[in-house]
């Protein structure tokens, strides 16, 4: 049988891509109020102490521990041995904090974070070339992963050379199971426009982490008719916490519990705390997952 264990992720209460939003909050608000809202698991946010004695000692006293962090990759556009050496510090980082999982995405010609730069107009998509190196360095960087026994996740992301279904399709075809694995978000896949439901049941087996994160889809055309950035995006609300958004999060419990899914399931939503309050927030996801899962 499988055990989801259900995390949050800190970007509920300070977002790293702008920092301007939620800059007012500290690390141990942070963790306390996720504490509070009853989770037992987190991902590492930018304000996160790196000395590893000083982390662990903050999340035990919450009964809190690390379950993964976002690492970003730059195949595309750096050598590989310096995505490597980054890669390493942060394996062996997340190792002696706990945690099993790396969450890896390619931000090598990425737009995300470009913040005047349209999300669904100037969707970057990778040559033939970049098809050859993404998916071998994805590979190089998950022998390194299995070598400390962790799982590399790849983050399909807006903004990036891997979004939509065909382009998760490509990657998995690509990339050796045995190293790469894939990361779940629900959020990303219906606010491109895929069939999230289905991607599940296809990659169920390879999917070894799941972000959940709610769409409001009025806010997610807005951006689209209006040439607008994903940062923009994540001002204007476009996601939110399961359960306050438009996707029903039942048939994705139903299909991780049907396959016996066993790893984590972290809620995430990037809104700007000042319009939701991190902790109402938190606790309104943590009622929302207990009433539709049992969790």
């Amino acid at each position: 049988m499988g055990k989801i264990q259900l995390g949050i992720c800190p970007i509920g209460w300070t977002n790293d891509d702008m920092p301007d939003l939620g800059k007012e909050n500290t690390f141990e608000q942070c963790i306390s109020e996720m504490a509070l809202a009853g989770f037992t698991g987190c991902e590492v946010g930018g304000k996160f102490p790196r000395d590893t004695k000083v982390l662990k000692k903050a999340l035990s006293l919450r009964k809190l521990v690390i379950a993964s962090a976002w690492f970003s990759s730059f195949l595309t556009s750096k050598p590989y041995d310096a995505t490597a050496k980054s890669f390493i510090e942060h394996r062996d980082f997340l190792y002696e904090m706990g945690a099993r999982v790396i969450v890896v995405a390619e931000q090598g010609n990425s737009i995300q974070g470009q913040i005047d730069t349209p999300l669904f107009a100037n969707k970057p998509h990778y040559t033939k070339e970049q098809w050859k190196i993404v998916p071998e360095g994805l590979n190089k960087l998950g022998v390194l992963a299995k070598k400390k026994d962790m799982t590399l996740v790849y983050h399909h992301h807006m903004g990036t050379g891997v979004q939509t279904e065909e382009e998760i399709d490509k990657l998995m075809e690509l990339t050796d199971p045995d190293y790469v694995s894939l990361l779940y978000d629900s959020g990303h896949l219906v606010c491109s426009g895929e069939d999230h439901l289905r991607i599940l049941e296809k990659y169920i087996d390879r999917i070894k982490h799941v972000h959940l994160k709610d769409v409001r889809t009025k806010i997610v055309k807005k951006v689209k008719e209006e040439n607008l950035s994903f940062l923009k995006g994540v001002r204007m609300g476009m996601f939110t916490v399961p359960g306050d958004g438009d996707i029903d999060f039942k048939p994705i419990f139903s299909i991780l519990n049907k396959h016996n899914y066993n790893g984590w399931a972290l809620v995430e939503a990037e809104q700007d705390p000042a319009i939701a309050n991190p902790l109402e927030y938190a606790q309104k996801a943590r009622a929302y997952v207990k009433k539709i899962a049992n969790l």
